[in-house]
């Protein structure tokens, strides 16, 4: 009787760790076209946490930011008062920083403004990407962009409003995580599987 041969290994893109949180957010989460304004809130606030810092570091910390953010309620986290941001600053769940926190609380108050004016913040951000998904091709994950005119645009538009942290990178790697483009390396498996799901 022969041996069975072993399974192939999954392809990943190339930044993916052997994590398994990390894996788990490549493999179900980046790159998915999202129109939630819950999410798309929430990827605005943790990419903006994230500059300066490791993405892995963020996601081990999402948890506790889900918590610590009313479960990225932009109406609650509008709200927040400088006691409530004293108290964040002790909270070992997120990243102590205050800037960072002030933004998220000023970026909160921008997008429930955008949402007022625009009917929903998905309906805003995704203007920045002609309305659908970008199909990239990139061989490797070093091919792709640290920024484009794009973004460029969308962290110009999202200064204009009032939102902190959404420099132009910042705001590549927000398209990138939201499906605004599908950067996916092409011998990855799920480039083709979110591909599909921009149609």
């Amino acid at each position: 009787m022969s041996a069975r041969s072993a399974p192939a290994p999954v392809r990943r893109c190339g930044w993916v760790s052997d994590d398994p949180l990390y894996q788990r957010y490549h493999d179900t989460e980046w790159g998915v076209p999202s129109h939630d304004d819950t999410h798309l809130f929430e990827m605005l606030i943790l990419e903006g946490a994230q500059a300066g810092l490791s993405w892995i570091t963020i996601l081990r910390k999402r948890d506790g930011y889900r918590e610590a953010f009313e479960g990225f309620d932009a109406a609650r986290v509008a709200r927040f008062t400088p006691a409530r941001v004293e108290r964040l600053m002790g909270n070992p769940g997120i990243v102590r920083n205050r800037a960072k926190i002030e933004g998220a609380i000023l970026t909160a108050r921008a997008v429930l403004a955008i949402t007022e004016r625009e009917g929903s913040l998905a309906t805003y951000l995704w203007r920045f990407a002609g309305g659908r998904p970008r199909a990239n091709r990139w061989a490797s994950y070093r091919d792709a962009p640290a920024r484009t005119a794009e973004s460029d645009a969308l962290s110009r538009a999202l200064k204009a409003d009032g939102c902190k942290f959404v420099g132009s990178t910042i705001c590549y790697a927000f398209m990138q995580a939201v499906g605004m483009v599908n950067d996916h390396e092409t011998g990855c498996f799920r480039h083709r599987e979110v591909a599909r799901l921009g149609k």
